[in-house]
């Protein structure tokens, strides 16, 4: 079985949502920074998937933040 820590995507998809909104950017403008679908924002947004290192790196790339930064919260 494979383990999938819940709480922690959704804080990261929160921070994403909290950093892109604190800079004005829509979720159709990032999809235009990353490539990814509208759909595919949302769900990271929502904590509904469980997104690849490589795609936080294109998503901080994007919102010009060091990746660490979308994991800077409190457990």
């Amino acid at each position: 079985m494979a383990y999938r820590d819940q709480k922690f995507i959704d804080q990261v998809g929160r921070k994403i949502a909290e950093l892109r909104k604190s800079k004005s950017i829509s979720q159709e403008d990032l999809v235009d920074l990353t490539g990814f679908t509208l759909s595919q924002i949302g769900r990271i947004e929502r904590g509904e998937i469980n997104t690849s290192l490589s795609h936080l790196s294109k998503i901080a790339y994007a919102l010009k933040v060091h990746p660490k930064e979308l994991l800077d919260f409190d457990f």
